[in-house]
Parts: structure tokens; C-alpha cells; sequence
């Protein structure tokens, strides 16, 4: 089966292509069944491989550097003992070949389930993700990459009022504008480095038992601006779920309004860029857009 095309220069990948990749490099485990894993995801194939193993390969070269990350920083961040839910578990990186020009990687598989778009709107798993926020927050940034929010949102501002002109019949766009002003009214950033997940969405987490278990893709994670962390509050919390991961996390008054910020323009963007081609993403980028404006 061949990946769902959403970018002008993905990669062709498909059962066939892993298989080889997997025989060649790592015969070991050539007799262990495959299946591409169905996933909302924008970034990486994967494919579940026996019971105990995922690889996953970058769908552009423009994403190779997130495996990179991941590959250098996922074990360090494991080594910390410090995070309370499970991460990535790196096994073997694999290398390019003819049929495939980037270095992909064999992981530990995580057991669980994805959870609903709403399925974690609750204050209990609210709870628990913002002590996941916080224990990340507390590690130390000494050598860390670049994480989100070096760029601030002033520089998404053309990008942001034209998708809002665009988008004119799937939002408000007097409410949008107002949201996106007072982000861009909210001090700017002060500097202050930490450890930063920068895409927690629905689609990165797991849950077994029907509580929070794992959090996935960490592919922007870096040093940088704690805001960009509050996307749940939009991305998977309303009410009551909401005001406790920000009464747990308490960002003052333009961290809040930065991160909503942050939440806007992820909506934004996502939503043309990925409305014919990945419809389930499209309406997670739609959700984050209505969220933002409540």
C-alpha cells in the first residue's frame, strides 16, 4: 500500500519498499509480519513490525531532520527518569539506499490507543498532561536544540491574515482577528529557555485504560518558548479541562494569549493545506480553530 500523497515532494513509500529496507539492513528481523499503521499523522509511514517494533520513515527530505532530533534526544530525555508518561524508544536507525534516500528509524512499539479528537476532555487527563508539561519544563536545557517559539508570531502575520480572508466561510473572521491581534498585542517572549514538546495534539498522545499512557512525535522537541506547550488547551481541552491544565501550568496573561496564538495559526495553516488530502488532520486543524475563537 502505497502512503497517501499530501506533499508536493513525498516520497513514494509503500509495503514493498519497507520490507526491503528492513531485510537488507536488518535481517534479523526480515521474518517478522509488517502492516503500515493508519494514522492522521503529517510527517512520517509507519509500520507496525511483529508485535514489538515500529519503523518509521520521514515522507520529505525537508522532515529528515525531526528523525535526527529524535534519534539523538529521545534517549537522553528517557535517561532523565524525570518524565511520567512514556516517550519513543528508539532500537536501530536505518540508512539510505537507491530506493530510498534518508535515514529512517526501528522503534519500540507503544502499546495503546489514539484517543478521540475530544476523547481526553476531562480534568483528570488534563491534569495529568500538564504534569507531563512540567516535568519536561524542569529538565535541563544545556545543549538542547532549538525548540519552538525562536520565531514569533509576528513573523506569521501575513500568512495568518490571508488564511483568515481565505477561510472566511469556516470562521469568524472579526473573532479570528481579534484573537490573532491580541496574541500579537501579548509581550513577546522574554527568553527564558525550556524544554518544549511543541506538538501536543490528540493524534501524539496514547491512552490505555482510558487514561493518558504515552506521548509521541517528538520531532520539534527543543529549548523554547513554554507557550508553545499550552496548545492542549485548545487541541484537547474545553471547560472544566481546560481551566485546570491552565490553573496547573499557570502561564501569566501573555503566555496565555501567546499560546492561543500559537493554536490560531497552527489551525490556519492546516486546514487548506490539508483539506483534500488528509481530511481527519483538516478537521483536527478546524477543531484548533474553533477552539481558539471560544
Amino acid at each position: 500500500m502505497t502512503t497517501p500523497r499530501m506533499h508536493a515532494d513525498q516520497l513514494d513509500i509503500d509495503d514493498a519498499l519497507v520490507r526491503r529496507l528492513v531485510v537488507a539492513q536488518f535481517p534479523r528481523w526480515a521474518g517478522l509480519p509488517l502492516r503500515r499503521v493508519s494514522s492522521a499523522g503529517t510527517v512520517n509511514a509507519i509500520y507496525r513490525l511483529g508485535d514489538e517494533l515500529a519503523v518509521r520513515l520521514p515522507l520529505v527530505p525537508g522532515w529528515a531532520e525531526d528523525l535526527e532530533r529524535e534519534l539523538e534526544w529521545l534517549p537522553r530525555l528517557a535517561h532523565t527518569g524525570g518524565l511520567p508518561l512514556a516517550i519513543p524508544e528508539p532500537v536501530a536507525a536505518g540508512e539510505p539506499d537507491d530506493g530510498y534516500p534518508m535515514r529512517w528509524a526501528v522503534y519500540r512499539w507503544l502499546d495503546g490507543e489514539t484517543p478521540q479528537p475530544r476523547g481526553l476532555d476531562d480534568p483528570r487527563a488534563a491534569g495529568r498532561l500538564a504534569e507531563f508539561v512540567r516535568a519536561l519544563r524542569d529538565l535541563d536545557t544545556v545543549g538542547a536544540p532549538a525548540g519552538k517559539g525562536h520565531q514569533t508570531l509576528t513573523a506569521d502575520d501575513d500568512t495568518a491574515r490571508a488564511a483568515i480572508a481565505t477561510l472566511a466561510g469556516a470562521l469568524d473572521p472579526v473573532a479570528a482577528t481579534a484573537v490573532w491581534t491580541e496574541a500579537l498585542a501579548a509581550d513577546e517572549w522574554d527568553g527564558e529557555q525550556v524544554w518544549v514538546h511543541g506538538d501536543l495534539l490528540h493524534v501524539n498522545l496514547l491512552t490505555r485504560g482510558g487514561e493518558v499512557s504515552a506521548v509521541l512525535d517528538f520531532g520539534s522537541v527543543g529549548a523554547g518558548d513554554g507557550a508553545f506547550d499550552l496548545l492542549p488547551a485548545w487541541s484537547l481541552f474545553t471547560g472544566a479541562a481546560r481551566a485546570t491544565f491552565q490553573r496547573e501550568l499557570r502561564p501569566d496573561d501573555a503566555a496565555w494569549a501567546r499560546g492561543r496564538g500559537y493554536a490560531l495559526i497552527k489551525g490556519l495553516t492546516g486546514l487548506p493545506y490539508y483539506r483534500e488530502t488528509n481530511p481527519a488532520f483538516a478537521a483536527l486543524a478546524q477543531r484548533l480553530i474553533d477552539s481558539a475563537l471560544t
